[in-house]
């Protein structure tokens, strides 16, 4: 969430930048409209506050020489009823401006490239070389098949389209990517975290799911509670409502957790296979620093993801995302896309962000510093470690071999307990 004074202060900035994230449907105009109302109604609280002071330092004098008190009184009892009748209006302000506030997306950081959707995102780097096969590659749900890994028509038996069931090597292929990771990142200097899996709507609210993004949320609507689409949600909130101290940053967790997300809007694609799903395992990487070391930490978390891949051998690139296609909370996105032989395209296997002090202020974290004991809002940042189903069938495609089979990287074979090959039957 922005600093309202901010954006008061800095309206034509906010408007330039809002925009070139596509928001246009923003009314600042009654923003500033509603503001000056707030203003207004304090001040004049103030004077009557004021007056009621006076008036009643009067009532203390006239008793004490004993005289008459009663139309003071009734002074004082109307004061107070102007200023009961203008708390309740202010309060009816601030929470429309705040309903405003929500739903306004963060600053676009100035490195960020301006572009209207993901054909304008910038190439960053690239990693690996591509592998030359001797035959046609198959997509990842042709092999998952063949090897009866995954079946996805009893998937959809159990639940609906989009739901898959891992079974035998891929099961245990899954977990093993699942542990790889976990592993790679608590060696990285990352406090392992297992949250809750239902959240509630305030910590929903707090890292910008809510209030703009409910359609794309599971909800239970008996306990008013909702299936987190990312770790991102129930990690990042774990300090909100509290003040930390600055020697405890900065804060790096990771968690595995499932993800479900109803993909509304994304319909027609990917339907086939394990790139678009309602459930989905992810590894996830976050960070609450302090402001000024956001966008170092930023660049270590990118390279935190990308070590996966990397011990895994998989060809990938990374892109910074342009102002049109970056997330509604993010300050500053890298994507990274991984090689995908069998589709013949990269696909998005990680998100890392820098969300500067947007999700602090919705989540109300905050940190004091140790000097001037001044309190502030840390930066948070997160990124995933990676999507683990993205991750399997990146493998799938990357080391299929002619005879239908696949071979598990070497990293991942202690997981797999020495099994070097995934052969069909």
């Amino acid at each position: 969430m922005l600093d309202l004074r901010f954006i008061v202060s800095n309206i034509d900035l906010v408007k330039e930048k809002t925009h070139a994230r596509g928001y246009t449907e923003i009314d600042f105009d009654e923003i500033l409209k509603l503001d000056k109302k707030r203003r207004e109604i304090i001040q004049t609280v103030e004077k009557y506050k004021k007056e009621r002071n006076e008036v009643s330092k009067q009532i203390g004098m006239l008793r004490r020489k004993g005289e008459d008190t009663k139309e003071i009184e009734e002074r004082v009892k109307s004061i107070k009823i102007e200023i009961d009748k203008l708390d309740e209006e202010l309060k009816n302000i601030e929470s429309e401006i705040k309903d405003i506030l929500l739903r306004i997306p963060n600053l676009i950081d100035d490195t960020v490239p301006i572009g209207e959707d993901e054909n304008d995102n910038v190439l960053y780097r690239e990693w690996g070389e591509k592998r030359n096969f001797d035959f046609e590659p198959k997509p990842h749900w042709d092999i998952a098949e063949a090897l009866d890994i995954v079946d996805f028509e009893r998937g959809v038996k159990l639940a609906k389209s989009r739901f898959s069931l891992y079974k035998g090597l891929g099961a245990k292929l899954e977990r093993a990517l699942i542990n790889f990771m976990l592993d790679v990142q608590t060696k990285n200097g990352y406090l392992e975290v297992m949250p809750p899996y239902l959240v509630n709507e305030q910590t929903m609210t707090g890292t910008g799911q809510l209030p703009k993004f409910e359609e794309e949320l599971f909800k239970c609507e008996r306990d008013n509670l909702y299936l987190i689409p990312t770790a991102e949600v129930p990690v990042t909130n774990i300090y909100a409502n509290e003040i930390l101290s600055e020697e405890d940053m900065p804060i790096y967790m990771t968690a595995y957790t499932p993800c479900f997300r109803r993909e509304a809007g994304s319909h027609g694609k990917d339907v086939r296979g394990l790139i678009r799903q309602h459930q989905f395992n992810k590894v996830e990487l976050v960070k609450i620093v302090k402001p000024e070391d956001s966008d170092t930490e930023l660049e270590k978390l990118l390279q935190n993801a990308e070590e996966i891949l990397q011990l895994l051998n998989i060809p990938y690139r990374v892109v910074t995302l342009c102002s049109g296609d970056i997330g509604f909370s993010a300050a500053k996105t890298y994507d990274i896309e991984v090689w995908l032989p069998g589709l013949g395209t990269y696909k998005e296997i990680s998100s890392c962000s820098n969300f500067k002090d947007f999700q602090s202020r919705r989540a109300n974290i905050k940190f004091r510093r140790k000097e001037t004991k001044k309190v502030e809002y840390p930066h948070t940042l997160n990124g995933s470690g990676l999507a683990v189903g993205r991750t399997f069938l990146a493998i799938l495609e990357n080391y299929q071999q002619k005879d239908g089979s696949v071979v598990i990287p070497e990293v991942l074979r202690k997981y797999m307990d020495g099994i070097e090959v995934i052969k069909p039957s």
